[in-house]
């Protein structure tokens, strides 16, 4: 006796990309992360002009980004203290970036699909970017300065 599949199964069979096609941009995207993370543990962004030097903080202010590559470094030896003295914000969505960047590794993983929230979305990326904006300014005040890197 010989069984046949219905076409449709077959189909979906041969279009079901694999494991590793699934979890390949999340595994590009977390050894790229590595990589720079061990190139900032070995080159440390502390010495002046080690990583070239920040176009906003040579015209004369601090970007939400500035000192986000010391902040690393401080993380990598352990020092969350400093990390935080050098970039306060990066700090604090660090928990939420490593969430989401696990949570798409498992879905890929187990072949989950989510599909976006395109209102979630827009409301996390508008408030990103007015607490982004928000912390550039304070950061450059004189009462901010705590804040600057």
């Amino acid at each position: 006796m010989t069984s046949t599949v219905p076409s449709s199964t077959a189909a979906s069979a041969v279009d079901e990309p694999s494991r590793w096609q699934r979890i390949a941009a999340p595994a590009y995207t977390l050894g790229g992360l590595g990589a720079a993370t061990l190139a900032l543990h070995l080159r440390d962004p502390h010495q002046g002009g080690s990583w070239g030097y920040c176009p906003s903080a040579a015209l004369g202010f601090w970007c939400p980004g500035c000192g986000g590559l010391r902040a690393v470094n401080d993380l990598t030896n352990g020092d969350v203290g400093a990390a935080a003295s050098s970039n306060l914000l990066f700090i604090v969505l660090l928990p939420f970036i490593v969430f989401l960047l696990g949570r798409w590794t498992v879905d890929r993983w187990v072949g989950r699909e989510r599909e976006p929230d395109a209102r979630l979305v827009a409301i996390g990326t508008v408030t990103l970017c007015v607490v982004a904006l928000a912390f550039a300014i304070v950061r450059n005040l004189p009462a901010g300065s705590w804040l600057a890197p």
